[in-house]
């Protein structure tokens, strides 16, 4: 059985890009492609959210090896119903990361696709509204 998507309120999917050096990413996504800064975090910043139109992006620093999911999604899906959507993949999947509350005020499981891709799942609302 398959998961229907209309169900669980997929709202829109987020890239995350990967980056070496956020302030040259920074400089090459807002200065050059003519994407605004939505948000930033870390000090200083090593993440952003850039908007241009439609189009949304995460652009994620980190030094060393791969982060682990938390720091190192692949891709971001805003859930409309994420506590329904996590509960049929817990029943369909068994072993699902349970939802965290976040710093930045978000709702957030992670599950990893099976060729290794971070998928985040997250609401930022009130889950019963």
């Amino acid at each position: 059985m398959q998961l229907s998507v209309d169900e669980y309120g997929f709202e829109r999917a987020t890239p995350v890009m990967r980056s070496a050096d956020y302030q040259r990413s920074r400089r090459f996504y807002a200065d050059l492609l003519g994407f605004s800064i939505v948000e930033e975090g870390g000090d200083p910043p090593r993440f952003g959210i850039f908007q241009r139109g439609g189009a949304v992006l995460f652009v994620n620093a980190w030094d060393g090896p791969r982060p682990p999911e938390k720091e190192g999604w692949d891709a971001y899906f805003h859930v409309a119903q994420l506590d329904a959507l996590h509960a049929a993949l817990r029943d369909k999947l068994g072993d699902v990361p349970d939802i965290v509350e976040t710093v930045y005020g978000m709702r957030e499981f992670v599950l990893r696709d099976p060729d290794g891709n971070w998928l985040c799942f997250g609401f930022d609302g009130d889950p019963k509204g």
